[in-house]
């Protein structure tokens, strides 16, 4: 038995008239009909349908993913093996901007001493400036605003990659003990929060462990924080959030 059309777009998440599309375009035309003369989708053309949605979702165009489907010499495995190749590029790229954009909005607290090509190499189009701005309107009476922007007017590009690689290795075990079910208020979570409030006493200001729980907060009010955090692992924002109060509770006297 095969599938009617409007089975396999319920499957696959796509619409009817998508699939009429792609029938009338010769990218996806069903085995077969049924005897009233409406389309039948067989278990290959499901096959066909994920890898055009696949492809679809690294941006190829139809007719480039008509070519790559109708190769004589690729198979199921040569095209799973591609997918998962380009998969995995663009999420590489993808936490990379997520990287840049992290310490970009850990930052925005501070003037950055870089030139222009500095700021273009470490953080690409992002509008330090506009950021810095909306930061001092914020935090620009605190001693944490004065001493951040004493500390980072030293900084070099080096020691901003540095920043970066730090936090991004703290941010990944954060992540891999969420994924791994260690409780956000256990110990393995908190001593990786004392890592992260560490991190920032070294490298921006003296962060105290009331601080360090008003970041986490911040982390999950503010959507930029919690879609840059999220990037590293889906809750992550709320469990840095749960960890970094746990750690103050247990810090603080």
């Amino acid at each position: 038995m095969g599938h009617t059309v409007g089975e396999a777009a319920r499957l696959s998440g796509q619409t009817v008239r998508t699939l009429h599309h792609y029938d009338r375009i010769g990218l996806l035309t069903p085995a077969g009909r049924t005897p009233s003369g409406y389309r039948n989708y067989s278990d290959a053309d499901l096959e066909r349908l994920r890898q055009i949605i696949t492809y679809r979702e690294l941006g190829f165009a139809l007719e480039e993913i008509a070519a790559l489907l109708d190769d004589p010499d690729a198979d199921t495995r040569t095209h799973l093996a591609r997918q998962h190749r380009l998969v995995t590029e663009r999420i590489d790229r993808l936490r990379a901007v997520a990287r840049s954009l992290e310490h970009l909005m850990e930052a925005d607290t501070m003037d950055l001493d870089l030139t222009a090509a500095q700021r273009l190499e470490l953080f690409g189009g992002f509008d330090v400036e506009a950021h810095t701005e909306q930061a001092r309107g914020r935090w620009g009476r605190t001693p944490a605003w004065d001493q951040s922007r004493h500390r980072t007017g030293s900084h070099t590009a080096r020691d901003w990659q540095r920043i970066k690689d730090e936090s991004d290795r703290i941010y990944r075990a954060l992540a891999r003990a969420m994924d791994e079910g260690a409780p956000a208020d256990g110990p393995a979570a908190t001593d990786l929060a004392q890592a992260h409030r560490d991190h920032i006493t070294r490298w921006f200001y003296e962060c105290t462990p009331e601080i360090h729980r008003g970041l986490g907060r911040m982390y999950v009010e503010d959507p930029r924080f919690t879609a840059t955090l999220d990037a590293y692992g889906q809750g992550l924002s709320a469990y840095l959030c749960a960890a970094f109060a746990a750690n103050a509770d247990r810090r603080e006297p």
